[in-house]
């Protein structure tokens, strides 16, 4: 362990690459007493936040992390849990947040696979999972005893000047079944990914006040994390998304910059204190992981301030598009156009690009490329496509989709999701978006099941409005479709089943289809 130095050099975030751990420590010099963050249980200072950043590190060090271990966080967000994460950073670890929502198979499987001897979980997490949880892993409960396990106040971790390949994090991928892969994130992917970010905050002039409301551990969530921080900002971290407290919190903190799933938008605006709610200082809203229908992004545009901006990426990396909504209201059916430094190509079946406007598999790169799929070169082949001409890397995006004259993308579907009916393509978008025309439907849903007859056939869900006729809805849908695309069965369903951050779950209808086919 060291003691803390001397004054920490103003970070560059318009260099090509720099370490975020001592941006943070620049940042902090200079902020001091600002809130650097803030949850339920109160406010850190930007002067704190470096404190005990630097002393977890130190203690992370101290107790045998190597540079490039994983270090485990698994728990509710919170300032402790975004501490664990910037921490392990700095340490010259990499911080692995486990997905909460996983399985307790699954999260001793990913425990496993990231390779972490450290484990930071909160006492809920423990209590449900088990006092033998984490193994021979050196066990750190994040709301009891942090401050006692920590470095003393003023030490200072050793030294780490990250590589640009060294790895920063690794996301796991949010799969039902089975083990979810490890995403592994370089030092500078992030820095490319999120320095622009936080320039053009400063550059615009806006005193930069987040509330991030999905789980730290997904990746969503950095976007509105990590540049906030790196801009000097304050995020306050929600433990779990409400309606109701989150258009408080926005109010009362007076929060500039949100990032939300479509999930919770419709929450926000179905809120009965909604139109009471002080907004005004909303400069820009994201939203992205969740398809976002035009009408809900039209609503979101007349009902909230500020501009409101979709992402459409991956966690992996691949193309990325950007949709400003409030400078492209006609654009609203699409995700937008790639953007500067990102490229994307359409190919068909046989893997050759395809004219504009016509739908093909989506292939992507940028300079936000995930470095692969931890200890798993064989997922990390099989998830690129090399261009035969070039021999350049692209990422598969896994979503079907098609470019229109103005170079705005249209998604139509998740590839594993197309049905091939009687040798027929169906796309299930298309049949949802017909389904989601009948005034009795709130929300749709069409997946492929077996087929005896035509190999594959297509069968919905609906959420109904009170009173509403699935077998009406279904005969009303099947008579303005082609032979080839008529829905097989319709069932008529309380909710969507969804994931924490919003991504319907499509894998749990077609076992629900499968059950009631039997």
């Amino acid at each position: 362990m060291g003691s803390l130095a001397g004054m920490p050099q103003p970070v560059d975030l318009s260099a090509p690459f720099g370490s975020f751990p001592a941006a943070i420590a620049s940042i902090a010099a200079a902020k001091g007493e600002n809130i650097a963050l803030r949850d339920d249980g109160g406010d850190l200072s930007w002067r704190d936040l470096a404190d005990r950043v630097e002393r977890i590190a130190a203690r992370l060090q101290d107790s045998g992390l190597e540079q490039g271990q994983a270090v485990a966080i698994l728990g509710t967000s919170s300032i402790a849990y975004a501490l664990a994460f910037l921490a392990a950073v700095r340490a010259g670890g990499v911080a692995a947040p486990l997905t909460t929502s996983a399985s307790s198979a699954q999260l001793a499987a990913m425990l496993a696979d990231s390779g972490a001897r450290h484990i930071f979980i909160d006492r809920g997490k423990l209590a449900e999972l088990g006092e033998a949880f984490g193994g021979e892993c050196e066990r750190i409960v994040l709301d009891e005893g942090l401050d006692d396990w920590m470095a003393p106040q003023g030490t200072s971790a050793q030294p780490f000047a990250p590589e640009p390949g060294d790895p920063f994090n690794i996301i796991y991928s949010s799969g039902t079944t089975g083990t979810p892969k490890g995403i592994v994130h370089s030092h500078a992917m992030r820095w490319r990914q999120f320095a622009p970010t936080a320039a053009s905050y400063l550059g615009a002039g806006i005193a930069v006040r987040s509330l991030a409301s999905t789980p730290l551990y997904s990746n969503t969530t950095m976007v509105g994390f990590l540049p906030v921080l790196l801009a000097g900002g304050t995020v306050r971290i929600m433990g779990k998304f409400d309606a109701a407290r989150w258009l408080a919190h926005a109010e009362a903190d007076r929060t500039t910059v949100a990032m939300l799933v479509p999930v919770q938008y419709g929450r926000l605006l179905a809120e009965r204190s909604f139109d009471r709610a002080d907004l005004s200082a909303l400069r820009i809203k994201y939203c992205t992981s969740a398809p976002f229908s035009a009408e809900l992004k039209a609503q979101v545009l007349r009902r909230m301030p500020g501009g409101l901006i979709e992402i459409y990426s991956m966690t992996e990396g691949g193309v990325v598009c950007l949709l400003p909504c409030h400078e492209f209201p006609d654009k609203l059916h699409t995700v937008g156009r790639p953007a500067p430094g990102s490229e994307l190509k359409v190919l068909d079946e046989a893997e050759n690009p395809v004219p504009p406007g016509t739908p093909g598999n989506l292939v992507g790169r940028s300079h936000t490329m995930m470095s692969g799929y931890r200890g798993r070169p064989e997922a990390t082949a099989e998830a690129y496509w090399t261009d035969p001409a070039t021999g350049e890397t692209w990422q598969r995006m896994g979503d079907i989709g098609r470019v229109d004259v103005d170079g705005f993308v249209e998604l139509v579907g998740r590839a594993k999701d197309m049905i091939i009916s009687g040798g027929f393509n169906i796309y299930p978008s298309d049949l949802e978006a017909e389904l989601e025309r009948e005034d009795a439907v709130i929300e749709a849903a069409v997946v492929g099941i077996e087929s005896d007859r035509w190999g594959e056939t297509p069968v919905g869900f609906a959420v109904l409005e009170q009173g509403g006729d699935a077998q009406a809805v279904l005969d009303a849908v099947n008579a303005r479709l082609g032979k080839t695309q008529r829905l097989s069965a319709l069932h008529a369903i309380d909710a969507m089943p969804r994931s924490h951050i919003g991504k319907l779950l499509k894998t749990e209808l077609r076992e629900e289809a499968k059950r009631l086919q039997d």
